[in-house]
């Protein structure tokens, strides 16, 4: 514990006020946040495009989680889906559309932000 008049290194730096960054932290785009669909939309940046069964792979998790998290993707149109047959074997495939990339930019953008100012303070 620091002394009556003693300055501490926190006091020293001009680091945000704890409420600034939650603030900060707190505006991430949650649709994109959350691990999976996370995942889905980094994967779709480097790749043209992935089928369900490549995702799933690349992800690790379940039919249904993949469902679920890539049709809230589509819903907020940052992904498209596409359903063909090879054969008589269903093939869904996944593409990054532009407003998921201008998405997931913002996000980067502003985790790096996040990350700039906690290592600052």
């Amino acid at each position: 514990m620091a002394k009556s008049g003693a300055v501490r290194k926190t006091d020293a730096v001009a680091a945000p006020p704890r409420g600034e960054r939650a603030l900060r932290a707190a505006d991430l785009d949650r649709l994109i946040h959350e691990r999976v669909r996370l995942g889905i939309v980094s994967a779709l940046a480097v790749n043209d495009a992935l089928t369900f069964n490549e995702l799933k792979g690349l992800l690790k998790t379940t039919d249904g989680n993949l469902s679920v998290h890539a049709r809230k993707l589509e819903e907020a149109q940052y992904i498209t889906c596409s359903k063909s047959f090879a054969g008589r074997i269903p093939k869904t495939e996944y593409r990054l559309t532009a407003a998921g990339r201008r998405a997931l930019e913002r996000y980067l953008d502003h985790m790096e932000a996040l990350i700039r100012a906690t290592r600052q303070g």
